[in-house]
């Protein structure tokens, strides 16, 4: 089953892949690094549900998970319809919806990561950049963020990972459209009613891919042990 992997359907089911889960991964970092930090350093109503609900995906079965972005962004959804009425834009079943369901279901992995290294860094720290004049971003920024840089590493890494094997949510919530929302995963879903054989060879495919950028991932950002 070589000439499988030439084919410009698995070719593109392959690019999407690591598109998505890249973008992904970049959502993650900018929504989580944040989020993490609040949970961590801030004492606020609620954070313990906060918690909760951001660690939900990890025991949420995908589909459920692709159930409620449905119920949430689909085009009679809570947000969904606003954005449908008032901008015409619609998530479900595009790429960008990919992007979202991978998003949700990999977050859990970055905000965990990143908030047990924030709680393992002495937040003396920061008050002694406070102590000399420096702002809250500044001392994020310049300080903790340093302090941090493996979990943050170690976290987008997981993140990135998870992403690029997400398959219920996806399906559930963007469908299985060839060159728009067929990731790998779903590839090797559709191949794997009409051919095993070809099922095995991408299923190999996406494996070695994972394990190739992962180890570059891990050697750029973690060191090689």
């Amino acid at each position: 089953m070589p000439q499988r992997l030439t084919e410009p359907g698995v070719l593109a089911a392959l690019r999407l892949s690591l598109f998505t889960a890249t973008v992904a991964t970049v959502v993650c970092l900018l929504l989580g690094v944040p989020l993490a930090w609040l949970l961590a350093r801030v004492t606020f109503p609620g954070r313990k549900l906060i918690r909760a609900l951001v660690t939900v995906p990890l025991v949420l079965p995908p589909v459920v998970g692709g159930v409620a972005l449905l119920l949430v962004f689909g085009r009679r959804g809570l947000v969904g319809e606003w954005l449908d009425t008032t901008f015409g834009f619609s998530l479900p079943f595009t790429t960008t919806g990919v992007i979202v369901a991978e998003a949700f279901v990999a977050m859990p992995f970055l905000v965990i990561s990143v908030e047990g290294a924030l709680r393992g860094a002495d937040a003396r720290f920061e008050e002694a950049a406070a102590t000399l004049g420096a702002s809250r971003w500044t001392a994020f920024r310049r300080v903790t963020l340093p302090l941090i840089g493996p979990g943050v590493a170690a976290g987008a890494v997981l993140c990135w990972a998870r992403a690029l094997g997400e398959f219920g949510a996806t399906i559930t919530f963007a469908g299985n459209f060839p060159g728009r929302t067929q990731t790998m995963p779903l590839a090797v879903y559709l191949a794997l009613e009409q051919d095993l054989d070809a099922a095995i060879v991408l299923s190999l495919v996406l494996l070695v891919v994972s394990v190739l950028i992962l180890a570059g991932l891990r050697d750029r950002w973690l060191g090689a042990t």
